[in-house]
């Protein structure tokens, strides 16, 4: 009898029939939305940096208040502006969420540097920080005035005004969160005068792999002497270098270039999708 047990085994496959990876739209969407953000950006003065941010959380119909629920089955980009959606994306995750993120990314951090670990070392900070808002002189700024101090110190380390250009929500039926990408500028403004609109105090974990910076904050935020503060609990993931995003998306597409430069820009998009689907999909039942 012949022996077919050769035949049962596959053989190395080709990616296509073309002999290349298809174009992952997922990430180009991403990508794309990202670098029009930049390159649309307004002109607000040369000391103006550009932030980019994954944020988690879980995605609300304002009127009942329960999660979102859409007839998908995986992971799911929606549009901009949907109109026949009306959306809250609310970010506060439970004191046990919180708890169960530290737990993890302690756990990585401490392992990241053995020699078996298979990626680059994770680098750690804890830091208490003092957050004051102020309402712009100008009463056409929407935007409040940001006045950061150093808890223990009382040294202003920024003064800011964020300007916010533009959000893309993903919906994820198959996690307990969902996220969302944020475009913003930070623009340096010169310290406020008069009395603080509220302050928010966080106590932040901050942790740094490569070219992103993780953060796992409790912020207490008072609005009034009078009353105590709200605790609430974020997880958000940051391209950590604003120059080097900046440098990258001027070279995407431009013929001039290296192939290296013309596709960087998107591989760090990928790295930072990547990472947001990691912390996504290992966030804990009960989100809040």
């Amino acid at each position: 009898m012949m022996n077919n047990t050769n035949t049962m085994n596959l053989p190395p496959l080709s990616v296509s029939i073309l002999g290349v990876e298809p174009l992952d739209e997922f990430i180009r969407e991403i990508a794309d939305f990202v670098h029009h953000m930049i390159i649309s950006r307004p002109n607000v003065g040369p000391d103006a940096r550009v932030e980019v941010e994954a944020k988690l959380g879980v995605l609300r119909d304002k009127t009942s208040k329960e999660r979102l629920m859409l007839p998908v089955l995986v992971e799911t980009i929606l549009s901009p502006n949907p109109k026949d959606l009306d959306l809250r994306f609310e970010t506060n995750m439970s004191a046990a969420q919180h708890k169960h993120y530290n737990t993890l990314l302690n756990h990585l951090q401490q392992t990241s540097s053995e020699p078996t670990h298979r990626s680059s070392p994770l680098g750690y900070k804890h830091v208490k920080l003092v957050d004051t808002f102020y309402a712009s002189d100008n009463p056409q700024d929407r935007e409040r005035i940001r006045v950061t101090r150093d808890e223990k110190t009382g040294t202003v380390l920024e003064v800011m005004m964020k300007i916010r250009l533009g959000d893309l929500n993903i919906y994820c039926p198959k996690r307990h969160a969902d996220w969302r990408v944020s475009v913003n500028l930070e623009v340096p403004v010169t310290h406020p005068v008069g009395t603080p609109t509220h302050t928010r105090r966080k106590d932040r974990i901050c942790y740094s792999h490569e070219e992103f910076n993780i953060d796992l904050t409790q912020v207490a935020t008072t609005t009034s002497s009078n009353s105590p503060p709200e605790i609430t609990h974020e997880l958000e993931l940051e391209i950590a270098r604003p120059p080097l995003l900046l440098f990258m998306a001027s070279r995407r597409g431009d013929t001039n270039a290296s192939e290296h430069e013309r596709s960087a820009f998107d591989e760090l998009i990928r790295s930072f999708v990547n990472n947001a689907r990691i912390l996504v999909k290992n966030a804990s039942d009960g989100w809040h």
